[in-house]
């Protein structure tokens, strides 16, 4: 998998070591333009955070946590990709405390979003 994100974000580089803490292979990648990223893979701007990860053909959009990203990988939904909008305290790579459940979205093949799971 392909972390990219902007090259001033220090917590885009904390979460990918917590990928790598999880067991996967991640490369890191500063890019310019992380909105050209964003358009290039159709991300919605409600769906938006400060980096992106690509797996396969999906996207993955902010501080997931695992859980997410092996169902993901597990179930091949036919979706463009997931997202976790914002930048939610005590989400993998942010400091804090979680507050409530975190919200994952699929962001379907039209664009649409619906909800993939609570964390």
């Amino acid at each position: 998998m392909t972390v990219l994100k902007s090259g001033g974000c220090g917590c885009c580089g904390v979460f990918g070591n917590y990928l790598e803490q999880k067991g996967f292979d991640v490369e890191i990648n500063d890019v310019s333009d992380s909105i050209s990223i964003k358009s290039q893979y159709k991300i919605p701007t409600s769906m938006e955070s400060c980096h992106t990860t690509i797996i396969g053909n999906y996207f993955v959009e902010g501080h997931m946590p695992l859980e997410a990203i092996e169902k993901l990988i597990a179930e091949k939904p036919n979706i463009k990709g997931i997202a976790l909008p914002g930048m939610p305290y005590g989400s993998p790579g942010m400091p804090g405390t979680k507050e409530g459940e975190f919200v994952i979205y699929a962001v379907q093949n039209d664009g649409s979003t619906t909800e993939f799971m609570r964390i």
